[in-house]
């Protein structure tokens, strides 16, 4: 028959605190990984965004320079008219 082991108070503190943390950082792994996929989510919105943004100033930059032909021909035509 096996001997029964006699726990004293410190070991049985020593067990159950690291169950606790064993238990808190499972806990926190899956807050770390929550976090990287969101921040990886973030990433990918910025970059659209920044596409979406130099889409813009490309836009403006069209409008702006066909605007500025078109002062040019009327003014021109006013010009010698």
């Amino acid at each position: 028959m096996p001997k029964k082991r006699n726990i004293t108070a410190k070991q049985l503190a020593e067990m159950s605190t690291g169950i606790r943390l064993s238990t808190h950082e499972k806990v926190c792994a899956e807050r770390m990984k929550t976090l990287f996929k969101a921040i990886d989510e973030m990433r990918i919105e910025v970059k659209q965004l920044r596409s979406d943004v130099s889409k813009g100033k490309g836009a403006i930059n069209l409008l702006i320079l066909l605007g500025g032909l078109a002062g040019i021909i009327l003014g021109f035509l006013k010009w010698n008219g």
